[in-house]
C-alpha cells in the first residue's frame, strides 16, 4: 500500500509548475507521469530503493503484522536541493 503525504503531493505539484516554466508541457507531463510510476513501483519491493535519475522520492516503510505501508514523505526533482540542504539554508 502506498500513502502520499500532503507535503509530498504539494511538492510534486510545485515541481510540475516550476518545470513547466523551464521545459515544454509535454516534457513536464512525461516527468510527472514517471514520478507516479516510480512511486507506484514502491508497492513492490520498496527496500530496493531503485529510482529513476530524475526523481528523488523520500519514504518510510511502516510494517504491521498483516501489511507494509510505504509512506511518501517528500518528492524532489533531481535538480532540486536535498531536503537537508534546504533546511540548512533556512538557518
Amino acid at each position: 500500500m502506498i500513502e502520499l503525504s500532503s507535503v509530498a503531493e504539494a511538492e510534486a505539484d510545485r515541481a510540475f509548475l516550476r518545470l513547466s516554466q523551464l521545459m515544454s508541457i509535454e516534457q513536464v507531463k512525461v516527468w510527472y507521469d514517471g514520478l507516479f510510476v516510480a512511486i507506484g513501483s514502491l508497492s513492490q519491493m520498496p527496500r530496493r530503493c531503485a529510482m529513476a535519475n530524475c526523481h528523488r522520492i523520500i519514504f518510510v516503510i511502516i510494517e504491521t503484522e498483516d501489511r507494509a505501508i510505504v509512506r511518501i514523505l517528500h518528492v524532489r526533482h533531481a535538480s532540486q536541493q536535498t531536503v537537508g540542504d534546504e533546511l540548512e539554508g533556512q538557518n
